[in-house]
C-alpha cells in the first residue's frame, strides 16, 4: 500500500512528458497504476473479510508520533475499490475524451492522477494527522482540475469558490483533529475509534470534524459548490463529483460513526441536514435544463441521503449507508460519462436542444436507463437493494417511537420521490423523442468512448443479482455499529442485502416513491417549473457572494485606514499588538511567576548601554545614513547578547543580516 502511494506520488511527473509524445493515449498508461491498485485490493480481499487487516507504517516524524500508516480494513477496502476501480474507467474515457486536444492535457492528466493518489492515501491512512494532510491536497488538486478551463471567467470563478469552501472546512477540522489529538494521546485513528475520548473538548472536536466533512460532501449549507463545479471537464466530475472527493466527507462520517454516533449533537445534526439537503438538491434538479447540472443537484440530494444513512448510527443503517455509498459511486459516474459522451458529439446539454436520441444511441441509452433505475431503486439494479435496506431501517426506527427516526423516514421518502422525479426527467430530456424539437443527429461516437460507461452500468446491475455476496463485504462494517439506538429495541434479526425480502413495508414505500416521482415529473412539465428564474428571494450563494463582498470592502477599508505607509504607525501597531498578546498570557497565567536577573553575563553590562545609546541617537539622527549606522550598532550589540546566550546561529545570522543592511 505505502509503495503503490509512493507511486501515485511519482508517476504523474512522467505524464506530461508522455502526453507530448503520444498524446491522449497517454491516458492508457495513467490508468494502469490504479487498475494495478484496484487489483491488489481485490487479491487483500480474503484478507481484509477475514477480519485480519493489512497494515503498513513508516515512522515519518517520529518526534510527533506522526506516521505514515496505511489500514485497510472493509471500509477502506471498500473506498480504495471506488476510488481505483472508477479512476481507472475514467482514465480509459479520457482517452477518447480528449481525442485530438493537447493544450493542457498534459498537466491535466498529471493532476487527474496525483488526485487519484491522494483519494488513496486518504482511504486509507490510519494516522488522523496525515489524513487532514491528504485532504488538504484533494482540495487544492480539484481545484486545479476544476479550474481546467482557465481561460473561461466561468471556470477560475467555480474552482476558486470551491477552494475556498472545501478549504476553510479543512481549517475548522484541523482544529479539530489537534483537539482530538491532543484528547486521544494519539493519531492513530483506529486506537481513537477503539477508546473514543469523551467530554466537552471532545465533543467540540467532534463536531468540528463534521464540519469538514459536511463542506467536503457539499452538505447545506455548503452544497452550493458542487453545481458550480460543473464548469470542469465531464471526467472530472465523473470521477471527483460522484465517486471520490465528494466521498471523503461521507467516508469521514462512515469512519467516526462507530466511536461517536452516540454523542448528543450526532445524530440530530447530520439528519437533519442530510434531509434537508436531499430534499433541497432534489427539488433543484427538477428546474435544471443542463443535463449535467441536473445531475449536480442530483449528486447533492444523493449526498444528503447518504449523511442520513451513515450518520443515523444504528447498524442496519449503516449497512444501507455502505451499500449506498458504492451503487451511488457506479451509476453516478457512468451517468456523467453519459453526458460527457454527449456533450463531445454534439456540443450541447441543453434538453430543449435534444430529441430521438435514444433511438440513434441504443447502447448508450441502455446504460443510461440502468444507471438512472439504480438510482431510482428500481428492480433488479443494485439501488433498489440499497435502498430498501435504508427504508427497513428507517422504518423499524419510526415504528419504534424514534423521534429522529420518524424524521429521516419522512425525508428519505420524499427524497426519494424527487429522485425519480428528476432521474425521469433526465431520460427524457436526454432521450425522447420532443414533437416540439427538431430530431437531433447523432454521430456515433468510437466504440471505446462507451466503454467506461457501459462497465459501470452493467456492475450496477450484477451486483443487484449478487446482493448477498456483496452483503458479506459489507456486513463486517456495519456490525461495528450499535444495532439500534437509546431506547429503541433491536430488529428481530439481523438484516441482510438481498434482491427480495418478500412483500415488506419498504418494498410498498420503494414503489409508492417511484409512482409518486412519476407524477412529479408530469407536474414540473405541466408547470413549466424550470421557467421561473427564481423560487426563493435568497440562497446559500447569495451568502457566500455577500460574504465576498464584505470581506473586500473590509480590505479596502482597512488599506485605507491602517496601510499608509507611515512607518512610525506601523511600528506602533506591531509594539501595541505584542504588548496586548503577551499580556493576555500573563494575565491568563493562574498565577505569576518572575526571574529578574541583573545580567546573565558580564559582557551584557558593557552591550546593553551602547546599544541603549545607539538607539538613541540613532532616532535623533539627522542623516539617514547617520541612523542606518546607529542601528547597526544595536544590532551588534544583539550579536554580542546571542553569542554569550549560548545562541551561536542566531549572532551569525545577525552578523549577516546587519553586514546586508548596511551595505545596501
Amino acid at each position: 500500500m505505502l509503495a503503490f502511494l509512493g507511486a501515485f506520488a511519482l508517476v504523474p511527473i512522467l505524464l506530461p512528458f508522455l502526453v507530448a509524445r503520444i498524446g491522449a493515449r497517454a491516458f492508457y498508461v495513467a490508468a494502469v497504476l490504479p487498475a494495478l491498485a484496484f487489483a491488489h485490493a481485490i487479491v487483500l480481499a480474503p484478507t481484509v473479510l477475514s477480519g485480519a487487516i493489512p497494515f503498513e507504517e513508516y515512522a515519518w516524524i517520529p518526534g510527533l508520533g506522526v506516521t505514515l500508516s496505511m489500514r485497510m480494513d472493509v471500509l477502506g477496502w471498500l473506498l480504495t475499490l471506488i476510488v481505483t476501480g472508477v479512476g481507472a474507467l475514467v482514465m480509459l474515457y479520457c482517452r477518447w475524451y480528449f481525442r485530438g486536444k493537447t493544450t493542457g492535457v498534459g498537466q491535466f492528466s498529471a493532476v487527474l492522477l496525483a488526485f487519484a493518489g491522494a483519494m488513496y492515501g486518504l482511504v486509507l491512512t490510519d494516522d488522523i494527522v496525515v489524513l487532514i494532510m491528504l485532504w488538504e491536497v484533494t482540495s487544492v488538486l480539484s481545484y486545479l482540475l476544476i479550474g481546467y478551463y482557465h481561460g473561461r471567467a466561468a471556470s477560475r470563478r467555480a474552482a476558486l469558490q470551491a477552494l475556498l469552501v472545501t478549504t476553510l472546512g479543512g481549517l475548522v477540522m484541523l482544529i479539530g483533529v489537534v483537539l482530538m489529538v491532543v484528547q486521544a494521546g494519539t493519531t492513530s485513528l483506529s486506537a481513537i475509534l477503539a477508546d473514543p475520548p469523551v467530554g466537552p473538548v471532545a465533543d467540540v472536536a467532534v463536531l468540528l470534524l463534521l464540519v469538514g466533512a459536511l463542506s467536503k460532501s457539499a452538505i447545506f449549507p455548503f452544497h452550493f459548490w458542487l453545481p458550480g463545479a460543473m464548469a470542469a471537464p465531464t471526467p472530472v466530475s465523473a470521477y471527483l463529483h460522484a465517486a471520490a472527493m465528494v466521498k471523503a466527507g461521507i467516508y469521514l462520517i462512515a469512519r467516526l460513526a462507530p466511536g461517536f454516533a452516540d454523542t448528543p449533537f450526532w445524530r440530530p445534526t447530520l439528519i437533519t441536514l442530510g434531509v434537508f439537503t436531499m430534499l433541497l438538491g432534489g427539488f433543484q434538479a427538477l428546474r435544471e435544463r443542463d443535463l449535467k447540472r441536473i445531475l449536480a443537484f442530483g449528486t447533492v440530494s444523493q449526498l444528503g441521503f447518504l449523511t442520513v444513512m451513515l450518520g443515523y448510527g444504528t447498524r442496519d443503517a449503516a449497512l444501507a449507508g455502505i451499500a449506498l455509498v458504492l451503487s451511488h459511486a457506479l451509476f453516478k459516474s457512468c451517468l456523467f460519462l453519459v453526458v460527457g459522451v454527449i456533450d463531445r458529439q454534439l456540443s450541447t446539454r441543453d434538453i430543449g436542444e435534444l430529441s430521438g436520441v435514444g433511438r440513434q444511441a441504443p447502447v448508450m441509452a441502455t446504460a443510461a436507463f440502468i444507471a438512472i433505475a439504480s438510482m431510482a431503486g428500481v428492480i433488479p439494479a443494485f439501488g433498489f437493494v440499497a435502498k430498501e435496506t435504508a427504508l427497513t431501517a428507517l422504518w423499524h426506527e419510526a415504528t419504534e417511537g424514534a423521534p429522529w427516526g420518524i424524521v429521516a423516514l419522512i425525508g428519505v421518502v420524499a427524497g426519494s420521490a424527487l429522485t425519480a422525479g428528476y432521474g425521469i426527467r433526465f431520460l427524457w430530456g436526454a432521450f425522447w423523442t420532443k414533437k416540439s424539437i427538431e430530431r437531433t443527429e447523432w454521430p456515433d461516437p468510437p466504440i471505446g468512448f462507451l466503454a467506461s460507461p457501459v462497465l459501470l452500468s452493467a456492475a450496477t446491475l450484477a451486483l443487484g443479482f449478487l446482493a448477498p455476496i456483496v452483503d458479506g463485504w459489507l456486513a463486517p462494517y456495519a456490525d461495528t455499529v450499535p444495532e439500534a439506538t437509546a431506547g429503541v429495541p433491536a430488529p428481530d434479526h439481523t438484516y441482510h442485502l438481498a434482491l427480495w425480502h418478500g412483500l415488506e413495508p419498504a418494498l410498498f414505500l420503494s414503489l409508492g416513491t417511484l409512482a409518486l416521482g412519476a407524477g412529479i415529473f408530469w407536474l414540473v412539465r405541466r408547470t413549466q417549473l424550470h421557467k421561473r428564474k427564481r423560487m426563493l428571494p435568497f440562497t446559500a450563494n447569495d451568502a457566500y457572494n455577500g460574504v465576498l463582498r464584505a470581506i473586500d470592502r473590509s480590505s479596502e477599508w482597512t488599506t485605507a485606514r491602517f496601510q499608509r505607509g507611515s512607518l512610525p504607525f506601523y511600528v506602533g501597531t506591531i509594539f501595541v499588538v505584542l504588548v496586548v498578546a503577551e499580556g493576555t498570557a500573563l494575565l491568563a497565567s493562574d498565577e505569576w511567576r518572575a526571574q529578574l536577573d541583573a545580567w546573565q553575563s558580564p559582557a551584557q553590562l558593557l552591550a546593553a548601554p551602547v546599544m541603549i545609546a545607539a538607539g538613541i541617537l540613532a532616532v535623533r539622527a539627522p542623516k539617514r545614513f547617520t541612523g542606518v549606522a546607529l542601528v547597526s550598532v544595536t544590532g551588534l550589540g544583539m550579536v554580542v547578547l546571542f553569542a554569550t546566550s549560548g545562541a551561536p546561529d542566531l549572532a551569525l545570522t545577525q552578523v549577516l543580516i546587519e553586514t546586508i543592511t548596511l551595505v545596501v
